[in-house]
């Protein structure tokens, strides 16, 4: 209670919004070569100084943190952080982000991080925070617009990881030969050859509705078809969706190719199987592809590579060919062990069925927090939802950032007042 009284009595007495607009003045926009950039910038900086000191002379003792959390958390923020620490009692020591439609949106930052969403990247790292970026591009796409955004030396410091491919592999720099952990390469050799020969064939037997209109991403392992479209158009949509259609028979076909028994109709299995999920069960049936098949009349080898695999439906975005076995959770976990993290208490932002592995991981092992934009899948918003409700505008990481960031203020209060 007496750090609820005096969070009321800071937000009450401080001119917090005026404090937090200088906060974000001195870290945003460092003055550049201007005589008077320069002047406006250090005119700013004193006038902070001078506000922070007047907290830290009414607050003795933590008037130094209180400072901070005003500077730099909304009332609604400090508050919010304060449950999180009054129930779990700890603060996080990792973050695990996606980066599309997470840390970026298409529709509302232009497909970049935002500016104070990276500088809050970096006062996590520079508070000794291990970053974990878990996505499903390319290692080289993530490292490329990670190394423009938050610079080489903070990509390369040791301490941030990158899942990528949802998880069929983990680099980490600095750290010799666990640097790259390529974990596609522990699958059984029959899964392996299913997704060689569904990446020969993916495009060279594609229907004209699929082959001249989508191309296949760069992966490492994982069989992904990318629309010669604008993200989330309607010419998107059609075309991930037909790519969904075609990729579903591809596979069934491509293990059947890989048992030694004799399959009647393994496209009609592998839609039944797939569809499972309700998103691509519509896309089938919209396409007037029949999910009806009985799994269980498959062969016992059929049904054992079939449940080993998965098919990824994004709309308007991608349709892609993945491994259960390697999924984002698995990834996260080798990060953590190359990371030395051995008590995780981690930051989980995502938006997809591939980070609500994530979320779930981490709460079954009571091992973090999970958050989410407010345009995420339907399950990922449950799930946020019933746990602490951390979802946000698309667009607005940082205020979870803030949020998750203040906890460990708060936990410096905690301490002071031992």
């Amino acid at each position: 209670m007496e750090q609820y009284d005096q969070l009321y009595r800071l937000y009450k007495s401080v001119d917090t919004t005026t404090l937090r607009g200088y906060q974000e003045f001195v870290d945003l926009f460092p003055p550049l070569s201007s005589t008077v950039a320069l002047e406006q910038w250090e005119t700013a900086s004193d006038r902070l100084d001078d506000l922070k000191a007047d907290i830290t002379e009414e607050f003795p003792g933590t008037g130094e943190t209180y400072a901070e959390i005003a500077a730099r958390l909304t009332r609604d923020e400090a508050f919010t952080a304060l449950d999180l620490y009054s129930k779990y009692g700890r603060s996080a020591n990792v973050l695990v982000l996606d980066v599309d439609e997470t840390l970026r949106s298409a529709g509302d930052t232009d497909n970049e991080i935002p500016r104070d969403t990276l500088y809050l990247l970096t006062q996590f790292h520079e508070a000794g925070v291990p970053i974990v970026v878990c996505t499903g591009q390319t290692l080289e796409n993530v490292k490329g617009f990670m190394i423009q955004g938050l610079g080489n030396d903070l990509v390369s410091s040791g301490q941030m990881s990158i899942v990528y491919e949802s998880g069929n592999g983990v680099f980490t720099p600095k750290h010799g030969a666990d640097t790259k952990r390529l974990l596609y390469e522990r699958l059984d050799g029959a899964v392996v050859d299913v997704f060689e020969s569904v990446r020969r064939r993916v495009l060279s037997e594609a229907p004209e509705a699929v082959g001249k209109r989508c191309h296949l991403q760069g992966n490492e392992f994982n069989v992904t078809l990318k629309p010669n479209a604008e993200v989330g158009s309607d010419n998107a949509v059609e075309i991930i969706d037909e790519s969904l259609r075609y990729l579903c028979g591809l596979v069934g076909d491509a293990i059947a190719g890989q048992v030694d028994a004799d399959v009647s109709d393994p496209a009609a299995y592998a839609r039944a199987y797939f569809s499972r999920d309700p998103e691509i069960h519509d896309v089938l049936e919209a396409g007037d592809l029949s999910t009806d098949a009985d799994i269980d009349d498959a062969p016992a080898a059929f049904r054992d590579i079939l449940e080993r695999v998965d098919l990824g439906y994004y709309e308007g975005d991608a349709a892609e060919l993945v491994s259960l076995e390697l999924d984002k959770s698995a990834g996260v976990e080798e990060a953590f062990d190359v990371l030395g993290i051995d008590d995780p208490f981690a930051l989980v932002m995502g938006d997809s069925k591939s980070d609500l592995r994530v979320m779930r991981w981490i709460d079954e092992s009571d091992a973090g927090i999970a958050a989410a934009p407010a345009h995420s899948s339907p399950d990922v918003l449950d799930h946020v939802s019933s746990r602490d409700d951390l979802v946000y505008e698309a667009g607005d990481a940082s205020t979870v950032l803030r949020t998750v960031y203040g906890i460990s203020l708060i936990e410096q209060l905690d301490e002071q007042g031992e």
